[in-house]
């Protein structure tokens, strides 16, 4: 896939300076991209997930390092979710806090791949776009989200989750959609404290145009506020006064720390298996959601996280 000039000579540049920036707003600076230009992932900006947890939402993935479910080519990244039974470790790095669960293993009837920034790179405020391609089917969960980089109002989700696309089960039946058939996508925030006392608050829309084709989706985030957007079109808003946490009564909280992004590709759980025609259809795989790129933009260098925004 050919990429417009100054994004391939960005690539090459040791600061994304020299892109496009956002048309909405002044001052803007490009702070942190992957416009997926070479043969491989990028090791130094991104991680991949190798556990069968299942998200804490049942997912019936396994996601693994392998290249079977993730490829750079073309300028563009895949996730690759494929139907095959799959064994690894049952918890997340961050879980394995006892002999027991260090040990501990897991069968799961799917795998995919998750990526995140985690450690590499985090911000606080700015505009986050990723411009990408779902994929279709009952039981799929393609995501766009972050998480906290140092947790320091505590365990989710008391230091906050920042959904920036979520969808479940696009192009299947659904009455209450335009057309009958499921094309909404959402945007959410996680706050409050650990559960049963975790709240959140969401939005959706319905992406404009074609479901197999690539969209821009972008949350804006700062002091005031976030907005989510849909190829450049706001679908919602949300202000500090409507979230809170349990770990700290500052202003703002938890959403005035760094986060850091993930891109995934999840397979069941609670949400998708609770809507449309429930469950999750096995057919059809290889699922593929495919990025075409990843852009991070400031305003201001004050609003920058120490160690983010490279």
């Amino acid at each position: 896939m050919m990429k417009r000039a100054l994004f391939l000579l960005a690539a090459l540049a040791s600061a994304p300076a020299a892109a496009e920036p956002p048309k909405d707003a002044a001052n803007w600076s490009l702070v942190w991209s992957d416009e997926f230009d070479g043969a491989s992932l990028d090791a130094a900006k991104w991680n991949l997930a190798d556990n069968c947890w299942g998200g804490g939402n049942e997912e019936r993935q396994c996601y693994t390092p392998a290249p079977a479910n993730h490829r750079v080519a073309d300028g563009l990244l895949s996730i690759i979710a494929r139907r095959e039974t799959h064994s690894g470790p049952a918890f997340p790095p961050d879980q394995r806090t006892t002999p027991e669960k260090l040990r501990a293993t897991n069968t799961k009837p799917f795998t995919s791949a998750r990526l995140s920034t985690d450690g590499k790179a985090g911000w606080l405020y700015g505009k986050v776009q990723v411009r990408a391609k779902l994929p279709q089917g009952q039981g799929t969960w393609p995501a766009i989200w972050m998480l906290p980089e140092g947790w320091d109002y505590g365990a989710w989700a008391a230091s906050g989750e920042i959904d920036i696309m979520e969808a479940v089960n696009l192009g299947t039946p659904c009455p209450t959609c335009a057309g009958g058939t499921e094309n909404r996508v959402l945007g959410t925030i996680h706050f409050g404290g650990q559960p049963p006392r975790n709240r959140y608050i969401g939005d959706e829309t319905a992406i404009p145009g074609a479901l197999d084709d690539f969209h821009v989706y972008e949350v804006e985030w700062d002091a005031d506020g976030m907005t989510w957007r849909v190829d450049g079109v706001d679908y919602a808003r949300r202000a500090p006064h409507e979230w809170h946490s349990l770990g700290s009564d500052a202003p703002g909280a938890p959403f005035d720390r760094p986060f850091h992004l993930i891109l995934n590709l999840a397979i069941g759980g609670h949400l998708p298996e609770g809507r449309n025609d429930r469950g999750v259809d096995s057919g059809g795989f290889p699922k593929m959601m495919q990025v075409d790129w990843v852009r991070v933009w400031q305003k201001d260098a004050r609003a920058r996280a120490p160690g983010g925004g490279r």
